[in-house]
């Protein structure tokens, strides 16, 4: 029962752009930390894409801060990041809640008020639930196809299909 209370998600939607400012308010969020790699974007694309622009001054126009944290390197982080000026960590070993406090300080923000947006229940909703934080997932946008990821996808499923017949 522990074990799927950290990793069932707080919610789940269709894609990053559903996480609207109306949504965001309504909920009493005035900040998000996102992951990025097939949260944002894929893996591959090393930029924001206007469509993530988008999204990310629609949240800034409404107050609404944002940090991100990623499992991935130095390099792909703070290149995602350029523009943006964000607060960004990387290596952060997520299901570790370190960088997410170090995020929330950065923010002004504390667990109450901070959403976290990700696409894996194994690092990120298991992350924001160490956290004490409500977990937003989304699908994967491109997921890699080794043995690691498939095997956690598959460990996801259940809980997936759980929390989608609960809020269902």
């Amino acid at each position: 029962m522990l074990f799927e209370k950290t990793l069932m998600p707080d919610f789940f939607f269709g894609a990053f752009g559903e996480v609207t400012v109306e949504f965001l308010i309504s909920n009493g969020f005035s900040a998000v930390i996102s992951d990025i790699d097939n949260t944002l974007v894929p893996y591959e694309i090393h930029s924001p894409t206007e469509e993530v622009k988008k999204w990310l001054s629609s949240l800034e126009a409404a107050g609404i801060s944002v940090a991100f944290v990623s499992n991935n390197h130095e390099d792909r982080v703070t290149e995602f990041n350029r523009d943006l000026s964000c607060p960004a960590y990387w290596d952060v070993k997520k299901p570790s809640a370190k960088y997410l406090h170090i995020a929330m300080k950065a923010l002004g923000s504390d667990p109450e008020n901070t959403l976290f947006l990700g696409d894996q229940l194994l690092t990120d909703a298991w992350a924001a639930h160490n956290a004490g934080l409500k977990a937003a997932i989304v699908p994967p946008i491109r997921d890699k196809k080794n043995l690691f990821f498939k095997t956690k996808r598959l460990i996801e499923k259940p809980y997936i299909k759980k929390f989608l017949k609960l809020k269902g």
